[in-house]
């Protein structure tokens, strides 16, 4: 009677170890499966979205796209790119593309731009003439990308009509980017 109760303990311990591995390769095939679907759904931490068009012979367009929001949630389209004709690149311009009927810029009103320690710097407005639409702001930043921080962002102080400004935060990766734009 005593050796019955050892083999059915020793079985139901057999039966039990057994159970135990087999839902500890379970559970870690779960965790894989989980970990790969995670990867396929979760963006890559940094995507440069760097383009390089060749407009004519002899002439290439480079830019740097981005869509970023205000600080009332707005999403704004931010274009920075630079023409090189024959070797000599001319400005380098940002423009920035509002929804319409939602943004009117002031023209001509240069682009307020401040780093994280205060210092303002300002770009030349490029449709202080005539804009394509109201929505639409251009700025000649040529002379003040290199001034800008890269380990931390700025803050684009955008002129609206109605002598209100809209805030845009440019974070430090994509003033990486077009600093990059800016020496190819």
């Amino acid at each position: 009677m005593a050796q019955s109760k050892i083999k059915n303990s020793n079985s139901t311990i057999l039966i039990w170890c057994g159970m135990r591995q087999w839902l500890s390769r379970l559970l870690l095939l779960g965790a894989i499966v989980l970990l790969i679907g995670w990867g396929s759904v979760t963006p890559p931490s940094a995507v440069a979205s760097i383009r390089q068009i060749e407009e004519a012979p002899g002439q290439m367009l480079y830019q740097s796209r981005h869509t970023l929001q205000d600080e009332t949630g707005q999403s704004w389209q931010i274009v920075l790119f630079k023409r090189v004709k024959a070797g000599k690149p001319k400005d380098i311009s940002l423009r920035l593309v509002g929804f319409p009927g939602m943004a009117e810029f002031a023209h001509p009103q240069p682009l307020k731009i401040t780093t994280n320690t205060g210092k303002v710097l300002e770009a030349e407005d490029l449709f202080a003439d005539q804009s394509p639409a109201a929505n639409v702001g251009e700025y000649n930043i040529r002379e003040v990308l290199s001034q800008l921080p890269t380990a931390t962002g700025v803050k684009l102080s955008l002129p609206m009509k109605s002598d209100r400004t809209t805030t845009l935060r440019i974070p430090s990766v994509v003033i990486l980017e077009w600093q990059t734009v800016a020496i190819e």
